[in-house]
């Protein structure tokens, strides 16, 4: 079950000047942190984006935070419920499941906020990317920024789609 975001995040200038770049790294296989691919079918084109995302990754389970709000990618995952998630070599098909805005509240309280107060560099990173609400003020962030559960659906797909 999905819960809409109602209010709009800010984008760093930094985000359109890294994302090119960090996508040509990351497809010759440049680990870049905690960050993977997120190729989506296009909810208008039909043809597959490609964006980095952070992919948090704990206890066995995976989520993406639309951390600069309702973005193109997450509208695109939202409709689409489903993309690609590339880490490396790696490529799997994954399954999208909007967390609600409780759910929201309780993952940046219990999973995220836990994540990043448990290193220097991760919460610069939040920081830098503006989103400090996220640790210091969960049932606020959860207004404004969508988070998908993802879920494996099929492993190492064969490299057919065009990105």
């Amino acid at each position: 079950m999905s819960s809409q975001v109602t209010n709009a995040v800010r984008l760093p200038g930094l985000v359109p000047l890294f994302n090119p770049i960090a996508r040509r790294l990351m497809r010759l296989g440049v680990p870049m942190g905690p960050n993977a691919l997120l190729g989506v079918r296009g909810r208008k084109s039909g043809q597959t984006r490609t964006t980095p995302v952070a992919l948090l990754q704990v206890g066995g389970r995976r989520w993406v935070i639309g951390t600069f709000g309702d973005v193109n990618w997450v509208r695109n995952l939202r409709a689409a419920g489903e993309g690609t998630i590339t880490l490396g070599r790696r490529r799997e098909l994954v399954r999208a499941e909007e967390l609600t805005h409780d759910e929201r509240v309780s993952f940046f309280t219990e999973v995220l906020g836990p994540y990043v107060r448990g290193g220097v560099i991760r919460r610069r990173m939040i920081s830098i990317l503006k989103a400090d609400d996220i640790i210091d003020d969960p049932a606020g962030a959860a207004e404004g920024r969508p988070v998908f559960e993802l879920h494996r659906i099929q492993s190492n797909l064969e490299s057919s789609t065009t990105e």
